[in-house]
């Protein structure tokens, strides 16, 4: 019994575990996304207050080239982060099964751990109805 409670504990450690590095991937994502747009927008501000929008004009400003760079770094690393968040989540898909699968395991050996102790209840009920019987 203690080491189906410690099975279970264990398990629902390492869901709990996969389900923090999905959150973590996720808000890594979300901040990355966050950061591209801040990007974009101050590429804009730079572009309009040069008056000059074509990046391969020979007067671009540096600023907002170097911007552009280090946003289309940031997307190419969420990119590669929504490769990691699948795996991620194809681990916490698996880690769930695994728990689901000890605890419905533990479900039937307690249900038949109480039908049999319900078995020898009744077993004593009746030889206590069939003593009293007798007498």
């Amino acid at each position: 019994m203690k080491s189906r409670d410690t099975l279970i504990r264990l398990r629902r450690f390492q869901a709990d575990e996969k389900r923090r590095k999905v959150a973590q991937i996720e808000s890594m994502i979300a901040d990355f996304a966050r950061m591209a747009a801040d990007l974009d927008r101050e590429i804009g501000q730079e572009e309009q207050r040069a008056g000059i929008s074509d990046p391969a004009h020979f007067a671009y400003p540096t600023y907002a080239r170097a911007a552009a760079q280090r946003r289309d770094n940031i997307r190419r690393s969420a990119e590669d982060l929504d490769v990691q968040l699948a795996a991620a989540k194809a681990a916490l898909a698996e880690a769930f099964e695994e728990l689901k699968k000890v605890e419905i395991l533990d479900d039937r050996e307690r249900t038949s751990e109480r039908a049999a102790e319900n078995a020898r209840d009744q077993a004593s009920m009746d030889a206590i109805g069939l003593g009293r019987a007798r007498a």
